[in-house]
C-alpha cells in the first residue's frame, strides 16, 4: 500500500467518522452507559431560582414586540424573572419600542460593539444566579425557563442549552431543507453528547449558565455561545442539552444568506479552536476532548481537507482496482447531485432530496472561505446577520 492509498483510506475513514461514524459510536457508548450507570430522572420542576433572561437585539423593530410578548408569557414567577433587552447600536426604534413595555429593562448604547461586547456589558447588570440568553428572532414555549432551570438543582451542571428548531414551510428552499435536516441530526448528536457527559457547543438561540462561571469574552469573539459553553465545560462542569426548551426560527432566506452565516461560523470555529487549544489535551479532559475532536474539530479541519483531495487521490488509484472506479463514480454522482440541486434552487424548483448534497457542499465550501477570512482578520464580531425567511 503506497502513500496515496494510505491517504485515500484515511480520508474515507475521517469523512465517514466525522459525519456518521461518531454518531454510531456515541449511540453505542450511551446505550452501554444506560445499562451500567442509568441516569436518575429529573423530577425537581419546583426548583425556581432567580433568572435573568437577556435578549441581545440589533435593529429588530419589525419583530421586537413579538419577542417581548413571548418573554412576558413565560410560565415562571414574575418576581423571580428579570427580562433584559440590550439594544446597543440600534437606530431603527428598537430601544424605544422595547421601553414601552412594563416588566422589561432596556440597556442601550448608541455605539455598536458587537454581540460579545453587548453580552459583557449586560452581565454587569445581572445579580441572579442563572442567566439565559436568547436571540431576538426566536419564539420559545411558555415552559422553556422551567425546563432549563430544573437542571441547575444539580451542582455539577454549569450550563444548559435549549434546542434550535427550524420552522418548516410547505415548500422549503435548499437552505430551509438543508438547515432543517442538519439541525435534526445535530439535535440527535447533542442529546447523546449530553447524556455521555456534556455537549460541545451550545445553541445561541437559547443558552443559559451559572453567572459565577461567566468571564468576560474577548470583544472580537465571533462564536460567543460556543466559547462560553466550552470554557464552562473545560472547568469540569457539565453542559446539558434540554430539547423541551426549544427556540423556533425560520431558515435563512436563501442559500446566499445561509452561506454568509456559515462563513462567519467557520471563521469563528478557527478562532475558537486556537483559543481552546487546552481542551485538546486528553490527559486533562479525556471525555471532553474525545467529544470535542469527534463532533467539532474534525468537521472544521480534516474532513473538509479530505473532501477536497479525495477525488484527485481517487484518480491516482483508479488503475489499481475496479473498486476505486466504483468509489470515484459515487463521488462524481454526489457532486453532480449537488450541482443539480444548485441549478434547481436557482430555477425555484423544489426537490428536497437534491438539496441535501447541495447544502453539504455549501457547508464544507464555507469552511475554506471562513479559514481565509480568519487568517486575513476580516471577520468582525460586528456583522450583518443573515436574512431569515418570513
Amino acid at each position: 500500500m503506497n502513500i496515496f492509498e494510505i491517504l485515500f483510506w484515511l480520508g474515507i475513514f475521517t469523512i465517514f467518522y466525522s459525519y456518521i461514524g461518531y454518531g454510531i459510536l456515541l449511540f453505542a457508548i450511551v446505550k452501554i452507559k444506560r445499562i451500567f450507570n442509568p441516569a436518575p430522572p429529573i423530577s425537581d420542576h419546583d426548583f425556581e431560582p432567580e433568572v435573568s433572561f437577556i435578549v441581545p437585539s440589533y435593529n429588530e423593530a419589525g419583530i421586537i414586540e413579538d419577542k417581548i410578548r413571548n418573554c412576558l408569557s413565560f410560565d415562571y414567577p414574575t418576581e423571580k424573572l428579570n427580562v433584559i433587552f440590550i439594544t446597543d447600536g440600534s437606530n431603527d426604534g428598537t430601544p424605544e419600542i422595547a421601553s414601552r413595555y412594563k416588566g422589561v429593562t432596556v440597556l442601550h448604547e448608541a455605539k455598536r460593539g458587537g454581540k460579545s461586547a453587548a453580552e459583557n456589558r449586560s452581565m454587569k447588570f445581572v445579580n441572579t444566579p442563572i442567566v439565559i440568553f436568547s436571540d431576538a428572532n426566536t419564539i420559545l414555549p411558555a415552559n422553556a425557563i422551567r425546563e432549563i432551570v430544573k437542571h441547575y438543582a444539580d451542582p455539577a451542571v454549569g450550563a444548559v442549552s435549549g434546542e434550535k428548531r427550524i420552522l418548516k414551510k410547505e415548500k422549503d428552499s435548499a437552505s430551509g431543507a438543508g438547515e432543517g435536516i442538519y439541525w435534526k441530526y445535530e439535535s440527535f448528536l447533542k442529546r447523546l453528547d449530553s447524556e455521555l457527559l456534556t455537549i460541545v457547543g451550545a445553541a445561541g438561540e437559547l443558552f443559559s449558565f451559572r453567572k459565577e462561571l461567566f468571564s468576560d469574552l474577548e470583544e472580537d469573539t465571533i462564536l460567543d455561545d460556543f466559547m462560553v459553553s466550552m470554557r464552562i465545560a473545560s472547568q469540569g462542569y457539565r453542559v446539558i442539552y434540554e430539547p423541551k426548551a426549544y427556540a423556533m426560527e425560520t431558515a435563512s432566506e436563501s442559500v446566499t444568506e445561509e452561506l454568509k452565516r456559515k462563513i462567519r461560523i467557520s471563521a469563528g470555529a478557527w478562532q475558537s479552536m486556537v483559543r481552546l487549544s487546552h481542551v485538546l489535551n486528553p490527559l486533562k479532559h479525556f471525555t471532553l476532548t474525545f467529544q470535542y475532536i469527534s463532533h467539532r474539530v474534525l468537521r472544521w479541519t480534516l474532513a473538509p481537507l479530505f473532501l477536497l483531495i479525495l477525488i484527485p487521490l481517487n484518480f491516482l488509484l483508479i488503475d489499481k482496482s475496479p473498486f476505486y472506479e466504483i468509489i470515484l463514480a459515487g463521488q462524481l454522482f454526489f457532486y453532480a447531485m449537488a450541482l443539480l440541486g444548485w441549478y434547481l434552487e436557482n430555477k425555484q424548483i423544489r426537490i428536497k432530496a437534491l438539496f441535501v448534497p447541495y447544502y453539504f457542499f455549501i457547508m464544507n465550501y464555507a469552511v475554506y472561505l471562513g479559514l481565509f477570512r480568519y487568517l486575513k482578520g476580516k471577520q468582525s464580531a460586528v456583522w450583518e446577520k443573515a436574512k431569515r425567511a418570513n
